[in-house]
């Protein structure tokens, strides 16, 4: 057989070198004029200051936490932890920097027509997503290659788990207190137009997509990627998997090599028809790299000599993703009923217009859920545990293509505001806000397809654990709800993701509230101002935000540490299974809620904007902002952050397991 730990090596180095071919192409176009590369160059310089000051803010831990493992275990452990912290911000700071320059780009090319400004826009979004994928291979080929033990990779996955919930949380606060703070002063009170460059925090607002989109989701989807990855290796050394299928532990390896190819070739898909229509586009990008996908994993099942119950089991979690994405583009689209309905009641008032969104938001936790669990139970039928671990891999075997649509939505918002600010013609404003209201759509989609895939992972990791800790202690380990303990363990894990959220939206309320006091501030004593007579303090703005996200991200991040460490010590084994149990459910639930109700505000109140129920400026769109308002910590903070949440939470106890078992309490009762 190939070296597969090579060949893994090869295809995330092609990878990365296609990300590198798209930036190219992209930074070939023009830029457009002095006062639109003016703008775009204070969004890139508010994006540069701000990851620089997270991740110098996120080394302190970094450090002391490989420090901590290189002596609790061995300084394999510590490498990998660093080196999945130092990826994880390499890819989110790639995806941030394309973004940054692909949206003056996307205004530019607009002027041309919607093809052009789409082919830009994907293209930029395209190098995030495939330098995600390309690191995320590496890191674990790499380690693979050198030790060729997946009990190696535990650090590695515990790295990219941490930073990512950084990114998330720091990324997620900064992009929605400026966001709900731009909208309370400049649409609600003063009246005027999104992205109006008379707005003081208009240039934070379009700073925050890009390091809350971008930076996070890419962060993000690299962890999950990785921890994915992991849990499937890990599961393939259990006895009953590894005697059943051969090369186990290379086989998702192999899925990853291909789905590099199947993301390649599906990128070359994403073209404009005649019926104009932008999803349908990417769409159909996303469909060819799954049918390129399938058709890999059915010759990868056969090289390696596998039942084609284990090709099965893949196409199992290619179909979860399509449903997934389905689901949730119908809960959040603009041509769909609950948004329109959500639109309907905000002509009665923002009250009826947050009733509805509620309810629409609870109800849009059914179906993927029942997805999730059959997909489930068809991967179990199929290859046992191991075949949802490789169900879970098939989903993210799409993640190139994801994070491009996911990125696609910050460079399309970013190109409006530009286009806005610079005074392009309104027709070049119209292309961008069509593809920005398609954009608020890919990134709920893509939310979706995170959520989904981290409960599979999650899952996964849940079981890896169970097995580590039946190996320390000789025997196997169960959690019965019989047990007081498990029941302890489950309430807490259960209320982590409701106090973790808790914490996002306070700190995205009280740093809105400073922007809000600020931007009053300028309105006030910056005379002529309001008449565009006079230019805003821009970063002060800037400034206020940076300050809260890196303040108000520590927290959250030491919640995801000290719940596992202090239940697993504590109140023993039994009780943190529950609780490992308990944050998968509960933050599953919590953040397709979130996610989806947020979303679907948004695209209510645009839809509302495109000349529905009175248009932009009526008591409907007024009560539809309050809506958006309510929603952007919900859908862009809070709900994303869970991912990382029960992933930290996962990673955390399998890489402890031997501390719980040596030291921790035997038995509660």
């Amino acid at each position: 057989m190939i070296n597969v730990g090579l060949l893994a090596i090869v295809m995330g180095l092609v990878a990365l070198a296609y990300a590198g071919y798209l930036s190219l192409r992209i930074l070939k176009v023009s830029a457009g004029s002095p006062r639109m590369q003016e703008i775009a160059n204070a969004i890139r310089e508010g994006a540069m200051a701000y990851m620089k000051r997270q991740y110098k803010t996120i080394a302190y831990f970094a450090v002391g936490i490989a420090v901590l493992l290189g002596l609790l275990f061995n300084w394999v452990v510590a490498g990998g932890f660093l080196l999945g912290a130092v990826l994880s911000g390499v890819s989110g700071f790639i995806g941030m920097s394309i973004s940054v320059r692909a949206n003056v780009r996307t205004a530019e090319t607009a002027k041309k027509g919607l093809k052009e400004a789409l082919d830009v826009a994907f293209k930029g979004g395209s190098v995030t997503g495939m330098a995600v994928v390309g690191l995320a291979l590496l890191a674990i080929s790499i380690f693979y290659s050198i030790y060729k033990d997946p009990a190696m990779l535990v650090g590695l996955g515990f790295g990219a788990s941490l930073i990512s919930l950084f990114a998330r949380v720091g990324g997620g606060i900064y992009t929605k207190a400026a966001d709900v703070g731009a909208d309370l002063v400049g649409k609600v009170e003063a009246g005027i137009p999104e992205d109006d460059p008379r707005n003081p925090a208009t240039i934070a607002d379009n700073v925050g997509d890009n390091v809350g989109d971008c930076a996070g989701m890419g962060a993000d989807l690299y962890e999950t990627y990785v921890v994915t990855l992991l849990a499937a290796m890990l599961l393939a050394l259990i006895p009953s998997v590894s005697g059943t299928y051969k090369f186990a532990v290379e086989y998702p390896l192999l899925l990853g090599c291909v789905a590099i190819v199947g993301s390649i070739i599906g990128m070359w898909f994403v073209r404009l028809g005649k019926s104009k229509n932008i999803m349908a586009a990417l769409y159909k990008g996303l469909i060819a790299a799954g049918v390129v996908s399938a058709v890999g994993f059915y010759f990868v099942t056969r090289y390696t000599g596998n039942s084609m119950r284990l090709f099965f089991a893949t196409l199992v979690g290619l179909l979860i993703t399509l449903l997934i994405n389905v689901i949730t583009e119908y809960y959040t689209s603009t041509k769909y009923k609950p948004v329109q309905k959500i639109a309907e009641a905000s002509v009665t008032g923002a009250g009826t217009n947050l009733i509805s969104g509620l309810a629409f938001g609870m109800q849009s936790t059914i179906v993927p859920v029942l997805v999730i669990c059959a997909g489930i139970v068809a991967a179990y039928a199929l290859a046992g545990v191991y075949g949802v671990a490789i169900a879970a891999v098939a989903m993210l075997s799409l993640t190139g293509m994801i994070i491009a649509l996911d990125s696609y939505g910050p460079i399309t918002d970013n190109a409006g505001g530009i286009a806005e600010m610079s005074e392009l013609d309104k027709k070049v404003r119209e292309t961008t806000d069509a593809l920005d209201a398609v954009g608020n759509t890919t990134k709920a989609v893509t939310k979706g397809y995170a959520i989904g895939s981290a409960a599979l992972a999650s899952l996964a990791l849940f079981v890896a654990f169970t097995e580590e800790i039946g190996h320390f202690l000789e025997q196997p380990i169960t959690f019965l709800l019989t047990s007081p303990a498990v029941v302890i363990g489950l309430f807490i894990g259960a209320m982590l993701p409701f106090f973790f959220s808790s914490l996002c939206m306070t700190a995205v309320g009280s740093s809105a509230h400073k922007i809000v006091v600020e931007v009053r501030r300028q309105f006030k004593e910056i005379k002529g101002l309001m008449e565009g007579k006079a230019k805003p303090e821009y970063g002060k703005c800037v400034d206020i935000v940076t300050k809260a996200a890196l303040r108000n991200m520590i927290m959250p991040a030491v919640i995801a540490i000290a719940a596992p460490l202090l239940v697993g010590f504590l109140l023993g084994l039994q009780a943190l299974g529950g609780l490992l149990m308990g944050v998968i459910l509960s933050g599953l639930l919590m953040a397709l809620f979130m996610s989806n109700t947020g979303a679907a505000w948004d695209n209510a109140k645009k839809y509302i904007e495109s000349g529905k129920y009175g248009g932009k400026g009526s008591d409907a769109h007024k009560a539809a902002v309050v809506g958006d308002t309510v929603g952007d910590p919900f859908k862009d903070t809070a709900g994303p952050a869970l991912n990382a949440l029960i992933k930290v939470i996962n990673t955390f106890a399998l890489v402890f397991a031997p501390l719980f078992v040596a030291y921790g309490l035997k038995s509660l009762f």
